[in-house]
């Protein structure tokens, strides 16, 4: 009966360790205790990011339902985990001082028929207190730290996978070196240069680079799928940002000296009257 040599069985992982030097073994330690690190920061980070995307969606079909800024803020209603929502609390918060602290206060509104149900010009002159656009330049300053901030939350932990990346294979080719070195300085101090005497300790050098590889591939692919989405929900929360702060200065920043130019100006000219002229 032919008899299996242990480095073409399947064990030859476990032969390889078992014939390593200790360098190689600390080498693969070290690679095991990245790898442990590597694949904890892959599944909590997966578990953040699909939460995130289930989260912000409904975040999101929420407030486009809303004509108030502070509508969700309002009614207390909660989308753990959904950057968004963290981002437009936020603000609404900042928002909400500012009109309890710093209020502008609108005498006469204007009226009119609203067009249909919901119409956001119609809300927006129908307020009568507002904001100065000072206190709307805090509100935004809030909304620019609180995208930063998210954008911050995302991206922890991101730096172990792209170590184990770039580092992952570079140590295991540090510890097969450091063994095919050894095995080398062992050869020639017992003078017996044979394959028998070699191949115990390449195959136990080379095992350091193959557990590099392990390490560095599968945090390759989850830090390459873990990039992109970070970069999808960051792009989405920047332009989420924006457009609340256009929302809010829609709705609650006086513009009504623009305004009353614009109508002084339209007046005068429906009257061929020009400014400065008696």
């Amino acid at each position: 009966m032919i008899s299996i040599q242990p480095l073409l069985a399947a064990n030859a992982m476990v032969y390889a360790i078992q014939n390593a030097t200790p360098e190689g073994k600390i080498t693969v330690c070290v690679l095991l205790v990245l790898s442990l690190f590597s694949w904890t920061i892959i599944i909590t980070k997966f578990r953040q990011l699909m939460i995130a995307r289930a989260a912000t969606k409904k975040f999101f079909a929420t407030y486009n339902s809303t004509r108030d800024p502070l509508d969700i803020q309002r009614k207390n209603l909660e989308f753990e985990g959904a950057p968004a929502y963290q981002l437009y609390i936020r603000g609404a918060d900042e928002l909400a001082y500012q009109l309890k602290n710093n209020p502008v206060q609108i005498v006469e509104t204007p009226k009119f028929v609203s067009t249909g149900e919901g119409n956001t010009d119609h809300f927006a002159r129908s307020m009568t207190t507002k904001i100065s656009t000072s206190s709307f330049e805090a509100v935004r300053v809030v909304l620019e730290e609180a995208a930063g901030a998210e954008a911050m939350s995302l991206e922890k932990g991101m730096i172990v996978l792209s170590t184990a990346v770039a580092g992952g294979p570079f140590i295991g080719l540090l510890g097969t070196v450091w063994g095919v070195m050894s095995t080398f300085a062992g050869i020639a101090e017992s003078k017996a240069a044979t394959l028998t005497a070699m191949a115990p300790g390449v195959a136990a050098a080379l095992v350091a680079t193959v557990t590099g590889l392990l390490v560095a591939i599968p945090a390759m692919f989850g830090y390459n799928f873990m990039v992109t989405t970070i970069r999808h929900i960051t792009q989405e929360l920047d332009g989420f940002a924006s457009r609340y702060a256009n929302h809010i200065e829609h709705v609650y920043v006086d513009r009504r000296d623009i305004e009353d130019k614009i109508a002084g100006a339209l007046k005068r000219a429906e009257a061929g009257t020009v400014p400065g002229v008696e």
